[in-house]
């Protein structure tokens, strides 16, 4: 399993036991919302919303509560910045972490305490971009999918990896791919549960399970803050870690 699949799978393990569903929809509910206001509420004209609301259903959010998002997004007049943060934590490991804002000054304090408190520091924006890679993962219910038959159009469609856990496949596409992807899952009318644009480190940090600790305890931290709406790091995620963790 490749290190990004590694961490795919445990973010999503993580994901699964999170009793606190309304932070995921919260998110998943900004990401409509600049969406919208971006483009078009028309999902069919705007890629971006069309995404967002297959992450929603994904997350299983109620269509209520979509619809209601979009509405909101046609008459709120707040403002939403996306602003993105770089730093080390515990480890000398690189941290990439992206926010949708209606207060810039609130986000910045924020995510400083939270380096801060964690034995981290706050980078300028640009000084770590360069160790992560833009790429798309598309996670697809395994289902009784013919894995050999499936890998080779989802290959013909652009993924660079594929990925078979216990009961989903995670495909890795390059950026300028992204979207050939979804029209190749739709032509094969394959739903994904989720399909969203991370940065992969391209180049990962080793620590100690002790500092491996430290470092999940900080992203949990920066996911908690409602203002952020996904986090990057390399740690290097060994088999070792992998078990750790997973206590």
């Amino acid at each position: 399993m490749s290190g990004h699949s590694k961490w795919s799978t445990i973010k999503r393990k993580k994901g699964a036991l999170d009793a606190k569903r309304s932070k995921v929809f919260s998110k998943i509910i900004k990401e409509i919302m600049i969406a919208v206001k971006e483009g078009d509420a028309d999902p069919e004209a705007n890629p971006r919303l069309r995404l967002a609301i297959q992450n929603a259903k994904g997350a299983n959010m109620p269509k209520d509560n979509i619809e209601r998002a979009i509405k909101k997004a046609n008459t709120d007049t707040a403002s939403l910045d996306e602003v993105t943060f770089e730093g080390y934590g515990p480890g000398g490991v690189a941290f990439f972490v992206e926010c949708l804002s209606d207060n810039n000054l609130r986000t910045v304090g924020n995510i400083r305490a939270i380096f801060n408190k964690r034995n981290g520091s706050l980078g300028k924006n640009g000084s770590l971009s360069f160790l992560f890679d833009r790429k798309g993962v598309f996670t697809i219910p395994k289902g009784d999918l013919d894995q050999d038959e499936l890998e080779l159009e989802l290959i013909d469609g652009g993924a660079e990896d594929v990925s078979f856990e216990d009961d989903v496949i995670i495909v890795t596409t390059a950026l300028e791919d992204f979207g050939a992807m979804q029209k190749k899952l739709e032509e094969l009318k394959i739903e994904a549960e989720n399909a969203t644009l991370e940065r992969i480190p391209n180049t990962t940090t080793q620590t100690d399970i002790d500092s491996a600790k430290s470092i999940m305890k900080m992203t949990d931290a920066f996911e908690e803050d409602d203002d952020v709406q996904n986090v990057f790091h390399n740690m290097e995620l060994t088999d070792e870690l992998m078990e750790a963790l997973a206590e």
